[in-house]
């Protein structure tokens, strides 16, 4: 594993929905009418969203766009009433004024909005909620184990000089490693996660 970054739900800066438990109150009194915008179906922001909603037992319609900047674009333009997105990418829209952050979707505040709740301290059904997208290096299966711990070794390293950590920090990353087995199971209990939420959402196979 070499970094985790956070996701949010945002909303335009002068929406009236001004709080996670905004949103929930008014999807719980317009149940089906409230639009929630992510990027392509099955995405990592696609199925946050798809877990919010069951986890909050919200009536909401998430709405897939082909990118980011669609997402946004939509989100401006009052097209959608919210959206979630990872966060690094809006952090200057957000500091700007043009959205609002309601809430981040991981299992802390994150370093550049520590005003901005988490999901799971917005709302108690939404306890241990936690979402965060991740990178990790790869090589081919047949690599050598001795390379395999060797890049590892490396790769920590790495990850863990203050340079690399700040700079992987500006870039809304958190700098974090692991073993080749811990990554395996991430990769494990990830696909055991988001098959659950697929399957309960009906998304059909891309």
């Amino acid at each position: 594993t070499l970094g985790y970054f956070d996701l949010a739900v945002l909303v335009p800066q002068d929406s009236p929905i001004r709080s996670l438990q905004d949103l929930v109150a008014q999807a719980k009194a317009r149940p089906g009418k409230l639009n929630i915008g992510a990027i392509n179906m099955g995405s990592t922001q696609h199925l946050a969203a798809e877990l919010l909603k069951t986890t909050l037992g919200i009536d909401v319609q998430i709405v897939p766009f082909n990118g980011s900047p669609a997402v946004l674009n939509a989100l401006r333009g009052k097209q959608v009433d919210a959206a979630v997105e990872i966060l690094a990418p809006v952090m200057a829209q957000v500091s700007g004024k043009v959205l609002r952050a309601l809430a981040v979707m991981g299992d802390k505040r994150a370093p550049g909005l520590p005003q901005v709740p988490t999901v799971a301290e917005s709302d108690p059904v939404a306890k241990g909620f936690s979402v965060a997208s991740w990178n990790a290096l790869a090589a081919p299966a047949k690599t050598p184990q001795s390379v395999i711990a060797r890049l590892n070794q490396a790769a920590n390293a790495a990850l863990a000089l203050p340079d690399v950590k700040q700079r992987l920090q500006g870039l809304g990353v958190e700098a974090r490693g692991s073993t080749a087995e811990q990554q395996a199971a991430l990769l494990e209990s990830e696909i055991q996660r988001w098959g659950a939420v697929i399957q309960r959402a009906g998304i059909p196979k891309q």
